[in-house]
């Protein structure tokens, strides 16, 4: 077993050096110079002045070298837990910035992740021998599948935030109030998180309650269930080893579908301009912002690799088939 993870994180080790590559590069095949962006925004009209400043901030920023030289700087800096400082917000570093914003995408990630999963695996267990529940849970799961991240998000908005007025449609929080750890900044905070978060919750839950339907059906009419029902095996017995083998693939989809919530949830944000990550990544592009987003880029390659990697070691731990396989190849 100890073979196997070490073989996973060579793999998700040489993906990290590739997707950070990548992250290098996408910024600066960007048209725009994020120098002169500046310079335009704070109204330098002056062509020496400009041109001053200019320097000064091409050094600052590390654009004064050739692109391999900014590469390997990169790396370096990197390695040092620096990511620069952003245009968008300067003279912020990239890692306060990101760090601001990063509980708030968390905050509607994890939650909206799990749940989902959970919530439609279980719905999806129940339609497959229920059914009156299959024939109104399938259709509702069809539609819920096909609708995009963002359609839903803007008909939340406006049926529960304008036209029933429940919920605000903009923000983290109210502006009249100071983040604090208390009750009614809480509450507040909770108030504005809904229906973003409930987004991303009816997207995900179709699919994964159309998955388990499936794969419930699929294992219920397989040779082993087959085999204990005429040994005379309680229904209940046959259902729950079925409900076992249907949910390893769905830890599977759990790691690849994240890549998908992860941008559901970018755009989700942009829609109720909700302080995460999202709101900041459409900022940094129209800032024109390559360390600001490079850095966002990262948590994102870092997270989806960290999420995938323990999404394996849940597979293993929950199928036997798996550990006799590692153990066996290991003897």
């Amino acid at each position: 077993m100890g073979r196997y993870f070490r073989r996973k994180l060579l793999i998700y080790g040489l993906t990290f050096v590739i997707a950070v590559s990548i992250n290098f590069a996408v910024p600066r095949l960007m048209p725009g110079d994020p120098v002169a962006r500046m310079l335009t925004r704070n109204s330098v009209a002056n062509l020496e002045s400009s041109e001053a400043m200019r320097g000064y901030f091409n050094e600052l920023f590390g654009l004064d070298v050739p692109l391999w030289q900014q590469y390997l700087n990169y790396w370096a800096a990197l390695f040092r837990g620096d990511l620069g400082v952003s245009v968008f917000a300067f003279p912020s570093p990239v890692s306060t910035v990101v760090a601001d914003a990063l509980p708030y995408t968390l905050a509607l990630l994890l939650p909206s992740i799990l749940l989902s999963w959970f919530v439609g695996n279980a719905l999806g267990a129940m339609a497959a021998r229920n059914k009156l529940l299959d024939n109104g849970a399938l259709p509702i799961g069809y539609v819920l599948t096909a609708v995009p991240y963002m359609w839903l998000a803007i008909l939340l908005a406006w049926v529960g935030g304008i036209i029933l007025g429940w919920f605000p449609v903009a923000g983290g929080y109210s502006f009249a109030l100071t983040p604090a750890f208390t009750w009614t900044f809480i509450v507040d905070l909770l108030h504005h998180w809904f229906l973003p978060f409930l987004s991303l919750f009816v997207v995900a839950l179709g699919g994964w309650a159309i998955g388990m339907r499936n794969l419930v059906i699929y294992e219920l009419e397989s040779d082993y269930s087959n085999y204990l029902q005429a040994l005379g095996a309680p229904n209940r017995l046959v259902r729950r080893y079925a409900f076992r083998n249907a949910v390893l693939p769905q830890i599977t989809g759990l790691a690849l579908q994240l890549g998908v919530v992860v941008g559901g949830a970018l755009v989700t944000e942009v829609v109720f301009a909700y302080p995460g990550l999202g709101s900041l990544l459409l900022n940094a592009i129209s800032s024109q912002d390559f360390f600001l987003l490079q850095g966002i880029l990262l948590f994102i390659v870092i997270g989806v690799l960290v999420f995938n990697f323990l999404a394996d070691v849940v597979y293993v731990l929950v199928d036997p088939r798996t550990r006799l396989g590692l153990e066996g190849g290991q003897s």
